[in-house]
């Protein structure tokens, strides 16, 4: 299969054209293809096909739309679509080969790297064959928003190719054709000077000098008529030399012929897998270091191998403020391309004075992620996971840059095996460890020399400002010590006042004479204080007294809201203090809404609230974003599951923002975006005793940790809100904490340990008569037996909650209990009890009107019948179940129902529908990255 969209939109398979539908549809194919291999937001995808014209019923043809080009994409080996929903949009798989676009690409950064490396003819070759799969405009059969959006970026990128080829050809002599060919394009662009320029040279190169100083006044005459402008100095001097009869112009050798035709036809496509490139954008005033990046650069090989033969370590070290980050993301973007099966990136957060170093899991975890890893199927043991990233790297190259390491066992588990792998990391340490263990190669970082340092202020504020007071810069460059941190926050503090001579800077820096306590000693040069002081003193009161408040908070970045919650404002009020604060450099906005800031600049922004804020005003701070992330969390645990028995958190205090989450969509991601800081205020609370924070912080996360396999963070937080709950004194907290510790540790397969903290659940429900409570202990209990096989007493523990929720008068718990009873009796080969529990339980949810546990109760009712031979039946019950769990509210529910369903048809012989029915339950497990998605596969390929 193969997406055209240089051209009109088209699907091509086995050289045949595929009829696509209408105009939506090859809008909505041309956005998935240009953003291949990455999720659409939802409100993008609607935004790119309708504008402002949302019509009322966007959703269901959103939906229509999808289902759509699925059923045209097809199915890859596996019976899955390459179409897949995510939690926050649609991602459409593509490999390299599969797209005209990503042909176009790759080819065009090829020809570019040739034409650069003094390779003309293989640039002009694979230069040549970006262009000719253009078949006419971009997306030329669709209309509305994304064509005039993506048209003219793509047009303007194929001009910057074209212009690339015609260099090539220049330099192969071609002048002659290309002057025809260039008369042409001017003809079309006739304000394009780049195609003139090139035009004039082709002829003069021609002999045909004359009609090249024709042209050049042609373009003089067009643009002062037209624009009242002058030709571009470069054409301006091109004209100056040949009236002078400059000799550089004359035709250079000629250059070998064109390589052969590239083997795969010209397109030069071959099939690659999605990587990762993780690298952060890279400065455009890096400076110096010359001596670290040779010795970086000594650690590929010399020779034409394009990565190493065997796998590379190397420790980047220096004190805060050095450049280590800098250095090592300006060479990786160097070495890259030698790279191609991706670059990671993990900033490892050793140094950050919240305390809060990544666990190798967290790392592992986020390295996992980036490798395509479902969450559900990483390990729960680090070492397992250390063992999988170490699998997934086998055969592989690919850097791994790992940022801010504490010590050596922070970086161990990350260290990949695979020879041609780098893996380069940056300390404060020496990490003198790896370099005796692990062979690692040692760079060490000092301070800029006093060139370079002034190279970096000119290349930030200016050259011309810079020479002009020469004096002042040399004592800038002494005080700040030559730490290109320090540096940096000074040249952002002169540039946003461009009024200011540098000189009166100069005297703040030499008034202050104190130095960051981590970074004392006995050279007052050295002083970061002052160089920080210089902006934060002229931050207006609101910014400043929020950048003493941002040390409070527990996570590594943090939310508008959740600033707004600091600082005890309204959001519209915390937006321009952050906009403030990212202008002066104190604050990096590094995703859309989400702020951080150097781990030096907290150690600053900590000293400042000790000295600037009472002890009361801090905790009532803190007190206010933990609110937030309780109150927030609140919304979003029964967006998410909405049968929860919610637990009521009260108002919100004065000054608290609260999100405004509306669907289970946007509570999964802010449960994403948001859990390191939701951990991390779990503990923070606990240990500053506001235990009640602490417990419901913990209380929110519950779902949203185990559905997504998250079982460690579970327990821990979990055991974090049992200790909070017991100081409270809080028996039903305690319960609820127990429940919740047992079903994390029966995840992890701690079965002894989940059973005591259900046991201990059940006896303070009991002591405090809550048959509620005992009715969800032996819930939980039957839960932990049902897992290890022990079907019979997990029958018992069902029956006693279920006389329990009876008693308690819980129709919900009543009904879940029955059917459980139900799908434990079909296990045990009970079939007609299974089906009279499993009957039973659907009346009650018919009562309560819940479609989404009506359609569970119909899944097991089919699952009784199944066992019990009964297969029409079955299948009468799965799709009565399926049309009700047709709603999105429940997939995993509905995954399982369809496969149950295959089941069934198989068991009768229905091979067709089996299989479609599995694959449609693989296509929703896949859509989830749920582990029971190998399940399924594995029926599809055997038909069992």
């Amino acid at each position: 299969m193969e997406i055209r969209i240089l051209g009109p939109v088209e699907v091509r398979r086995d050289g045949a054209t595929v009829p696509l539908g209408g105009a939506k549809h090859r809008a909505l194919l041309a956005l998935l293809t240009l953003n291949a291999n990455r999720v659409v937001p939802l409100d993008r995808l609607i935004a790119a096909l309708w504008g402002d014209a949302v019509p009322a019923t966007v959703a269901n043809q959103v939906q229509q739309a999808v289902s759509k080009l699925r059923r045209v994409l097809g199915e890859d080996a596996t019976g899955a679509s390459p179409l897949v929903r995510r939690s926050a949009g649609y991602v459409l798989w593509l490999d390299e080969a599969a797209s005209d676009v990503a042909a176009f690409e790759r080819l065009a950064e090829r020809g570019r790297a040739a034409l650069v490396e003094g390779r003309p003819s293989d640039a002009a070759r694979d230069l040549g064959a970006a262009l000719d799969l253009w078949r006419g405009p971009a997306c030329g059969d669709t209309t509305g928003p994304l064509v005039i959006l993506e048209r003219p970026r793509l047009e303007e990128r194929r001009l910057a190719v074209l212009h690339d080829r015609i260099d090539a050809d220049l330099a192969l002599g071609r002048h002659a054709e290309l002057a025809g060919e260039l008369t042409a394009l001017v003809a079309g662009h006739p304000l394009r000077e780049s195609l003139r320029e090139r035009l004039m040279l082709a002829l003069y190169r021609s002999g045909r000098q004359a009609e090249a100083l024709e042209e050049y006044q042609r373009l003089y005459r067009l643009l002062d008529e037209e624009l009242g402008v002058q030709p571009c100095p470069s054409v301006r001097r091109l004209h100056r030399r040949m009236l002078a009869g400059a000799p550089d112009l004359d035709v250079p050798p000629a250059s070998s012929p064109p390589a052969p035709p590239d083997p795969s036809g010209g397109h030069g496509l071959r099939e690659t897998p999605v990587v990762p490139r993780q690298l952060p954008a890279g400065t455009g005033d890096f400076v110096g270091r010359d001596e670290q990046v040779k010795l970086l650069d000594g650690l590929l090989p010399d020779d034409e191998s394009p990565a190493p033969r065997a796998v590379v370590i190397s420790a980047v070290s220096g004190t805060a403020g050095i450049g280590k980050t800098a250095l090592a993301v300006h060479w990786a973007h160097r070495v890259a391309g030698r790279f191609p099966d991706g670059q990671l990136y993990v900033n490892l957060r050793g140094f950050d004075p919240a305390g809060h170093a990544l666990t190798p899991a967290e790392s592992l975890r986020r390295c996992l992620d980036a490798l395509g890893v479902s969450p559900r199927r990483i390990p729960a043991d680090v070492d397992a996971q250390a063992g999988l990233y170490r699998s997934l790297l086998s055969g592989k190259r690919v850097l791994v840059l790992l940022d801010n390491a504490r010590d050596e066992e922070q970086v161990r588990p990350l260290l990949p095996a695979s020879p041609g792998c780098l893996a380069l990391i940056t300390s404060r340490d020496r990490l003198a460890g790896l370099v005796a263990t692990e062979a690692a190669r040692p760079v060490s970082l000092g301070l800029l020399t006093g060139a370079e340092a002034r190279e970096l202020l000119a290349r930030r504020l200016g050259h011309d400002r810079v020479a002009a007071e020469p004096q002042a810069v040399d004592t800038i460059v002494s005080r700040c010590a030559r730490l290109p941190l320090a540096l940096a926050v000074m040249a952002a503090r002169a540039a946003v006042q461009p009024g200011f001579p540098l000189r009166a800077l100069a005297g703040q820096l030499c008034d202050a004479a104190a130095a960051l306590d981590a970074f004392a000693g006995t050279d007052p040069a050295t002083d970061l204080r002052a160089v920080f002081s210089l902006s934060y003193t002229r931050l207006p009161a609101g910014a400043a007294r929020l950048f003493r408040l941002l040390a409070l908070h527990p996570g590594p970045d943090v939310s508008v809201a959740a600033a707004a919650g600091l600082a005890g404002v309204p959001v519209a009020e915390v937006r321009p203090l952050l906009n403030t604060l990212t202008a002066a450099q104190l604050l990096v906005e590094h995703r859309p809404g989400r702020f951080s800031f150097h781990d030096l600049l907290r150690a600053y922004a900590g000293e400042l609230v000790r000295d600037q804020e009472t002890g009361a005003g801090s905790r009532e701070a803190l007190r206010r974003v933990l609110d937030h992330y309780a109150h927030t969390g609140h919304r979003a645990a029964l967006l998410i599951n909405p049968a929860r028995s919610a637990i009521e958190f009260g108002d919100p205090a004065h000054g608290v923002t609260v999100d405004e989450l509306t669907d289970d969509r946007q509570a999964r991601t802010w449960f994403s975006d948001e859990r390191p800081a939701l951990l991390a205020a779990v503990g923070r609370a606990a240990a500053e005793r506001f235990d009640t924070a602490a417990w419901r912080i913990a209380w929110t996360l519950e779902n949203h940790l185990d559905w997504q396999a998250q079982w460690d963070d579970l327990a821990g937080t979990q055991r974090v809100a049992l200790a909070a709950a017991e100081r409270l004194g809080d028996v039903l907290q305690q319960v609820l904490s127990h429940l919740a510790l047992g079903c994390a540790l029966c995840s992890l397969g701690r079965y002894d340990e989940a059973r005591t903290h259900a046991g201990r659940a059940m006896e303070l429900a009991a002591d405090r008569a809550d048959e509620r409570g005992q009715a969800e202990a032996h819930h939980t209990l039957a839960w932990i037996h049902g897992q290890r096989g022990e079907f019979g007493e997990a029958v018992r523990h069902t029956r006693l909650a279920l006389d329990l929720y009876r008693a308690a008068d819980v129709l919900f718990g009543q009904a879940e209990a029955l059917d459980g009873l139900g799908r434990l009796y079909a296990e045990l080969g009970e079939g007609d009890r299974a089906v009279r529990c499993c009957r039973q339980a659907l009346a009650l949810f018919e009562r309560i009107g819940d479609p989404r546990a009506q359609g569970g109760a119909w899944d097991s009712l089919g699952y009784a019948h199944h066992r019990l031979g009964r297969h029409d039946e079955a299948v009468t019950c799965y799709r009565r179940a399926l049309a009700l769990l047709r709603t999105g509210l429940d997939p995993v529910t509905e995954a399982e129902t369809l496969v149950h369903l295959g089941d069934a048809y198989a068991a009768l012989r229905g091979d067709e529908p089996a299989r479609q029915a599995w694959r449609d339950a693989l296509a929703i497990l896949d859509e989830l990255g749920h582990p029971g998605a190998g399940r399924v596969r594995a029926k599809l390929h055997t038909g069992d």
